[in-house]
């Protein structure tokens, strides 16, 4: 299955901070907020939503093509990159600007404050979706994540006028777009992608009933942490999955990340839509387990042993095969 992702590509600041957010916010006064949070720990890591996916897919043996833009410093990431399976010769690379940037602080309960400088992500508008198609002899399926707002849209009409099924994803960009531009990266997607806050968020915009949704792309797969995925479809059809738990979490970014490379890699393999979202809740752990999104280990049977402790045998006989191929290549 030759799979596109199109989404950021940035480097991450990760820092921690010993408390708790919530315990910093006075009611009555959170129209004028003023904090600083001092962290005891930083991290400095590769990221970006487009690149994390692809990272995670390509580590699964599927060699996804990255369409994204990435700053005159890329020249290690995207060795990296390429060292971990994924094509990225649609890359734009800037001259001027360099890659973007996500700082982000966690505290002890797993809740996070970011902000992300756009740098050379501002020019992904300018890649033609077409020349990947084309250089790869046809894509069979393009995830459209948070990228530039403009460069969103753009891939994601191209897309449909290619014929090519659109896995939506706009995330953390449900912030800055409008509820046209919303719909218009929505409707007529093959999936939808949401954490459990952006499906409100979503529903919001849009201005869309969950069955307005239903009713416009395939299959709506909501994340909600420790608490599993739902996969929704029209008419009502509902499956929980239920998450890979861990008492070992470090760092919860790039979890959907991982999630949505493990559900995808399982979807190219032809696995039941549960099935690949258990593999993805197994993926999104061992990078919760991480100081970063990319930094995660496919070691020998350790895939294979945590899908078994939480779903049971039959998964493991089913994707066995796949994620070994994957653990030793």
């Amino acid at each position: 299955m030759r799979i596109a992702v199109s989404g950021s590509i940035a480097t991450d600041h990760l820092m921690v901070f010993p408390g708790r957010f919530a315990e910093q916010l006075i009611s009555g006064q959170l129209e004028r907020v003023s904090l600083s949070f001092l962290a005891d720990r930083l991290k400095v890591r590769q990221g970006g939503v487009g690149a994390n996916v692809a990272f995670g897919l390509g580590r699964l043996g599927l060699h996804p093509v990255l369409v994204g833009a990435a700053g005159i410093d890329f020249g290690e990431y995207d060795k990296r990159l390429r060292e971990a399976g994924v094509d990225t010769a649609s890359v734009r690379v800037s001259q001027t600007l360099h890659t973007a940037r996500f700082v982000c602080t966690t505290d002890q309960d797993q809740n996070q404050i970011a902000t992300f400088y756009a740098g050379a992500m501002a020019e992904a508008k300018h890649i033609d979706l077409t020349e990947a198609h084309r250089r790869r002899n046809g894509l069979d399926l393009i995830l459209v994540g948070a990228d530039d707002p403009e460069a969103m849209l753009r891939r994601t009409a191209t897309a449909h006028h290619l014929k090519v099924p659109v896995a939506a994803d706009p995330s953390q960009q449900l912030a800055r777009l409008d509820a046209q531009q919303t719909r218009n990266l929505v409707d007529g997607a093959f999936l939808l992608f949401t954490n459990e806050y952006e499906s409100a968020l979503l529903r919001e915009r849009t201005g869309w009933s969950e069955q307005d949704v239903l009713g416009r792309v395939g299959t709506w797969i909501i994340t909600r942490g420790a608490d599993g995925v739902s996969i929704l479809a029209s008419g009502g059809r509902r499956r929980d999955v239920p998450a890979v738990l861990t008492d070992q979490a470090v760092d919860p970014t790039g979890v959907g990340d991982a999630f949505r490379a493990g559900f995808l890699a399982g979807l190219a393999w032809r696995l039941p839509y549960e099935r690949a979202a258990q593999l993805g809740c197994g993926l999104a752990t061992l990078v919760l387990e991480s100081a970063g999104a990319q930094e995660y280990k496919l070691l020998p049977g350790e895939l294979p042993a945590r899908l078994e402790r939480a779903y049971g045998p039959e998964v493991v006989q089913e994707v066995g095969t796949r994620l070994v191929e994957a653990e030793t290549s």
